[in-house]
C-alpha cells in the first residue's frame, strides 16, 4: 500500500464507489502567526477545506498534554479512537490525511493510524496547496457530516521507541535526527532547554525529503539519501525530532523508500527533560 497519494489520485478516489475518509490536520509548529495570534487550524478548516474532510486537532486528539514525556506525547487511545470514529474512520475504510502543505501534521495522523492497526491510510502529497479541486466551508460540511466509524486503535509492537530504546538504537542501528541541522549541532535551540543531539544519532533533516513544492522526492532518491546514512532494510532504524511530529514525516519518507522505521515519540523534548541524559553537540554523532 502506497503511503502517499497525489491530488489527482485523491480526486479520482473521492469519485469512486469507496471514497476515503478525509482528515484535515492543519497545524503549525510556530507558536504565533504573523498577526501575533496563535495559529488556529480549526479556523483555517472552517474557511475552506476539501469537501467532506473532518478537522482533527493535533494538540488535543493526536497527542496528550505536554509534560515530562515531551511536547507531543502519545495520545490517550480512548481520545484518539473517539476522534477517528467521529471523523468516520472504520477498519475497512481508506483514509487520507492532509495539512497545510508541510506534511508534518498529516504524517502524525498517518503514523498514529498505522501504529494502531489501520491497514489503509495515506497522506496527500503536497497537502492542501496541491489540491486544485473545490473547497467547502465548515457550514457546508455540517450538512453532510460523516457517519460514525467503528475504528478501535490497537497498538503495534515495536513501532515506538522510548528514551532508552533510542539511546540503544543509536549504538546498535541507525538513529536519525529529523530536525534542522543547526538544532542537531546545538548552534541554536528555539524551543527546548538544551541544544544538541542524542549521542550517536545522525543528522537527517526532514526538509531534505521533499522538493521545493513540498512533495516527496521519488522513492529511488529517498533510498539513495538514506543509504548514504547507512540506512537499509537490514538495519534497525529509528527517528526522532523535537516532539515526535516532524519525525513522523521522516518515518513516512522512509516508508516511501521501502524502509520500516520506529518513532521516538518523546523525541528531544523528552530527552532533555532529564538532565542526567547525555547530550552531544557539533556535527559529529558522538
Amino acid at each position: 500500500m502506497n503511503a502517499i497519494i497525489s491530488a489527482s489520485e485523491l480526486a479520482d478516489a473521492l469519485r469512486s464507489e469507496r471514497p476515503p475518509v478525509l482528515l484535515d490536520v492543519r497545524w503549525q509548529l510556530s507558536t504565533a502567526a504573523a498577526s501575533g495570534q496563535p495559529f488556529d487550524g480549526r479556523a483555517a478548516y472552517a474557511s475552506g477545506h476539501i469537501p467532506g474532510a473532518v478537522f482533527v486537532d493535533l494538540d488535543r486528539e493526536l497527542a496528550s498534554a505536554p509534560g515530562p514525556r515531551g511536547r507531543h506525547p502519545l495520545p490517550d487511545l480512548d481520545v484518539f479512537g473517539a476522534a477517528m470514529r467521529r471523523a468516520g474512520v472504520s477498519a475497512g475504510t481508506p483514509v487520507v490525511a492532509y495539512d497545510g502543505g508541510i506534511g508534518w501534521a498529516a504524517a502524525r495522523a498517518w503514523w498514529l493510524l498505522r501504529w494502531t492497526g489501520h491497514p489503509d491510510v495515506r497522506v496527500l502529497d503536497g497537502g492542501l496547496p496541491a489540491w486544485d479541486g473545490p473547497l467547502e466551508t465548515e457550514t457546508e460540511t455540517e450538512t453532510s457530516a460523516p457517519a460514525e466509524g467503528d475504528f478501535v486503535p490497537k497498538p503495534t509492537e515495536g513501532a515506538v521507541l522510548d528514551a532508552d530504546g533510542a539511546a540503544a538504537l543509536a549504538r546498535s542501528g541507525v538513529l536519525l535526527d529529523a530536525r534542522a541541522g543547526e538544532r542537531y549541532r546545538g548552534e541554536v535551540e528555539p524551543i527546548d532547554p538544551v541544544g544538541g543531539h542524542i549521542p550517536g544519532a545522525l543528522s537527517a533533516p526532514t526538509s531534505d525529503n521533499v522538493d521545493a513544492d513540498g512533495r516527496f522526492r521519488p522513492a529511488a532518491e529517498l533510498r539513495a539519501r538514506f543509504g548514504e546514512l547507512g540506512v537499509t532494510r537490514d538495519v534497525p532504524v529509528g527517528v526522532y525530532c523535537g516532539s515526535g511530529v516532524s519525525a513522523a514525516h521522516e518515518v513516512l519518507a522512509l516508508e516511501v523508500a521501502g524502509i520500516p522505521a520506529a518513532l521516538y515519540v518523546g523525541s528531544w523534548s523528552e530527552w532533555t527533560s532529564d538532565p542526567a541524559r547525555p547530550v552531544a553537540v557539533g556535527p559529529d554523532p558522538q
